[in-house]
């Protein structure tokens, strides 16, 4: 249980709010480098494998969380639009993995680069003192998400089952 003496204030929380907005309208801004050929479901799973490389479907399935679509399905439209290509674990041929293609790889790089470019514009407005602080504090404040996400995985069926520091966020 938290120590009542250490919740955060209406305003710390706040500023968080006004960030994740600030952090979500950058993403958004960057999906628009897909330019309406991936759905933002089909880019998450393009983002779990490239950071994965080729894995089950089950592994992508984990990593995209409960709150996931069909794994198949997405496979099936990011397959049929050249994104993924599917294969077979060669330790045993049920396992049905799912890899990046070349062209999906170029999606995924594309949306980065943008959104790369976008945050150095953004903390190019800051100073090196204040970049390096709030730099700190987002580590922190991952790690923070890290351990909830990792309690809560173990909660839920006994182990973890997330992977260091998570997928990045589409």
């Amino acid at each position: 249980m938290t120590d009542p003496s250490r919740a955060p204030l209406d305003a710390e929380i706040d500023v968080f709010q006004t960030a994740t907005k600030d952090l979500v309208g950058v993403t958004v801004r960057s999906l628009e480098q897909l330019e309406g050929r991936v759905s933002l479901a089909q880019f998450r799973m393009l983002v779990v494998l490239a950071d994965l490389g080729a894995s089950p479907s089950s592994k992508v399935a984990r990593e995209l969380g409960p709150g996931a679509s069909s794994v198949t399905r997405l496979a099936d439209r990011l397959q049929a639009s050249g994104h993924v290509v599917r294969g077979h674990d060669p330790g045993n041929r049920s396992v049905v993995t799912l890899e990046l293609t070349p062209s999906g790889r170029r999606r995924v790089d594309r949306v980065m680069r943008w959104r790369r470019a976008e945050l150095a514009r953004i903390l190019a407005r800051l100073s090196p003192s204040d970049r390096a602080v709030l730099t700190t504090a987002l580590h922190r404040f991952h790690e923070a998400v890290g351990r909830d996400d990792a309690s809560r995985a173990r909660d839920q069926d006994g182990r973890s089952t997330l992977r260091d520091g998570g997928p990045q966020a589409a």
